[in-house]
């Protein structure tokens, strides 16, 4: 058995296995013994693991009558209750089976355990690239407080001190029962207060118990998909778009059609509706990501009524549609019409802070009250200490006076932004400005994007490639979204000026 197991390490114990040459334990794929003095592992652990590998790559076929206890015990130049632990555990795990004829080897289904070999064919590498091949990074992991990075809210001015006492509230009043399970859909103080603020700042037609409260804005996306579509269904997505809201298509095994975006906001093609008719439909209507667009009126009216008349669901997200900078707020395109078969997404990610972690979506009537049964079985409630200061800090006012103050700051940034970018890119289309925390600037064909964006990085700066968001490139794709809500007015200006020196280069 030992010039198939190899010796075990010992040191300081004087055994036939431990005599055994360094070579002989290396070729039977044994670790070194560590010098004396060192700690190593058990010898029942070391004596294990080298049966199980002798077992999985086939050096112990299945059927092998093992030797007895005592007699290995023996051999090892180890404890008889070594080898009666070691014999255990691989009886518990299924690597071996014990009766009165002794211990043998289990059948195993591994391949290389049997002998064979393995085919391209039955690789799982395949399947597995072929699926993650839909989720194709348009981006790399960075650091998203450099300047100019979209989405990236001003952290610095968050009211922690308020926040706070919100959070030591919460746990004055709820623990320990916050610290269990709750409501799937989310903790009632927390849809309540949201569906109220959503009625009189959003035009948003809906009561708590249509709040479902999500990990972010991308579970609620995640949601949506698995409510209401079934594998192969069409689902239609802005192009240049939001990119979480195609990953979360293509985890649902939706065929993804882009449609155009002009200034106007998403612009279905006139026969769209016939030819390849959608069972979902993604739009951000207050303010499209990434262009700005507001989605006209009429646009909203026609989406609403098409999607009735085939059946089809509308996704509102209300990404930044908090942070309106001229005139009043864009009431949101879910409270148009009653009863609109629209489902509306939102998140406190750029209200609040992106580490919270806390989305929701406001289901339709239609639909609202026949979800339990499925939301108790897909989701499971939590963050519920947060939830319930979440509540508390919108019931309170502090929410409501925390966007005041974002809002005077992002717009005079967004005024600093659009003047640096009017100086030094005079021949470019800046696109947006009257909403949200990032302007997006249209380059020449002359100048790509993404090589811009990667010289810019490089310089530690952090805009993105407009490119980045289009499933299907074309000129109108070609620029750069450009971040401001946490960056300064007069890191703006300098940031500018250095992206105008690198596009000149």
């Amino acid at each position: 058995m030992i010039e198939i197991i190899g010796p075990l390490a010992n040191p300081g114990v004087k055994t036939r296995a431990a005599s055994a040459s360094a070579t002989a334990a290396a070729g039977a794929g044994s670790a070194t013994p560590t010098a004396t003095g060192e700690k190593t592992t058990p010898l029942q652990k070391q004596l294990t693991e080298r049966l199980q590998q002798a077992i999985l790559t086939g050096r112990l076929p299945a059927g092998s009558l093992l030797p007895s206890s005592r007699m290995l015990a023996a051999e090892m130049g180890v404890s008889r209750n070594t080898v009666v632990i070691a014999y255990e555990h691989l009886a518990a795990v299924g690597y071996v089976v014990a009766d009165k004829k002794g211990t043998r080897v289990s059948p195993l289904s591994s391949p290389s355990a049997r002998g064979e070999a393995r085919t391209p064919s039955a690789a799982p590498e395949v399947a597995y690239a072929a699926r993650v091949e839909q989720f194709a990074a348009t981006r790399t992991h960075v650091d998203n407080t450099l300047p100019l990075t979209p989405g990236t809210p001003a952290l610095d001015r968050f009211p922690l001190t308020a926040w706070r006492r919100a959070l030591e509230r919460s746990m004055e009043r709820a623990l320990p029962l916050a610290l269990g399970y709750g409501n799937p859909a989310g903790e009632p103080a927390l849809r309540d207060a949201i569906a109220a603020h959503l009625r009189i700042a959003r035009g948003v037609r809906c009561e708590g118990s249509q709040v479902v409260i999500t990990e972010g804005a991308q579970e609620a996306l995640n949601l949506c998909v698995r409510l209401l579509t079934n594998p192969g269904d069409v689902a239609w997505i802005e192009d240049p778009g939001y990119r979480g809201a195609k990953a979360a298509f293509n985890v649902g095994d939706l065929t993804v059609l882009p449609m155009p975006v002009d200034l106007e906001g998403i612009a279905v093609p006139s026969g769209a509706w016939r030819t390849d008719p959608p069972k979902l439909i993604y739009t951000s209507p207050a303010h499209q990501y990434p262009t700005g667009a507001v989605l006209s009126v009429a646009r909203r009216l026609e989406l609403i009524a098409q999607a009735r008349r085939c059946g089809a669901w509308l996704i509102e997200d209300d990404y930044d549609g908090e942070f309106r900078h001229t005139g009043e707020p864009i009431a949101s395109m879910q409270g148009l019409v009653e009863d609109a078969p629209v489902l509306y997404v939102g998140s406190f990610s750029k209200t609040m802070f992106p580490a919270l972690r806390i989305g929701f979506v406001v289901l339709p009537r239609t639909i609202a009250a026949h979800t339990a049964v499925a939301l108790q079985e897909m989701l499971r409630g939590g963050h519920r200490l947060e939830q319930l200061a979440l509540a508390h800090f919108i019931d309170s006012g502090e929410f409501g006076r925390h966007l005041g103050r974002m809002r005077r700051l992002y717009r005079e940034r967004q005024q600093a932004l659009r003047d640096a970018l009017t100086t030094h890119f005079a021949s470019s289309q800046i696109l947006g400005g009257n909403c949200g925390m990032h302007l997006t600037l249209r380059l020449p064909p002359r100048i790509s994007d993404r090589t811009l964006a990667e010289r810019a990085l490089a310089a530690r700066l952090n805009p993105r490639a407009l490119s980045g968001f289009a499933l299907q490139q074309r000129d109108e794709t070609n620029g750069l979204v450009i971040g401001y809500g946490g960056t300064a007015a007069e890191q703006l200006v300098l940031a500018v000026r250095t992206l105008a020196r690198l596009a000149r280069e």
